[in-house]
């Protein structure tokens, strides 16, 4: 745990589990930690990805008031998008715990655009080489990837991915 909070901390790129499947992720707010996750994914600068959140006070740091918008409690994984972004609050006590020390993580899904997600670490070295800080092993996981929520100031919703 302390190698992987170091290498977050200082702008490195983690092959890790999510609250879902596996993600690369790195510092959300670290310009040049998110432009080289892109890389890495070969994704489109315009397609957003999904920042893991420790609070929802944290949606600040990206100029989104969270308090302006009605957000459900919900046991399952599920992103909010608040404006433009979207956020997922981790009820996985491990992941909340790593956020709070290294602050919002961007956390797309482990693989090259248009690929499918990695579902263990051979997978995911196969998209990303020696070109990833750090991999850590969490076994096979076949889970999906979160449901996706688009929240509205007025109150409405709109249930992109289920």
């Amino acid at each position: 745990m302390e190698e992987l909070i170091k290498i977050l901390i200082n702008g490195g790129v983690v092959v890790m589990p999510t609250d879902t499947i596996y993600g690369i992720v790195g510092q959300a707010l670290n310009k040049e930690t998110v432009g080289r996750i892109y890389k890495l994914k070969k994704r489109a600068l315009e397609k957003k990805c999904i920042i893991l959140i420790g609070d929802w006070k944290e949606t600040n740091f990206f100029g989104i008031d969270s308090s302006e918008f009605k957000i459900p409690g919900i046991d399952e994984p599920t992103s909010f998008i608040l404006g433009n972004t979207a956020f997922r609050l981790s009820k996985n006590i491990d992941l909340q715990n790593l956020l709070k020390k290294v602050g919002p993580l961007i956390a797309p899904s482990a693989n090259v655009e248009g690929a499918t997600p990695a579902e263990n670490i051979t997978e995911a070295k196969k998209y990303f080489g020696d070109l990833v800080d750090l991999y850590i092993d969490g076994g096979e996981i076949k889970g999906k990837p979160s449901k996706l929520i688009q929240l509205h100031k007025d109150g409405s919703v709109d249930i992109l991915r289920k």
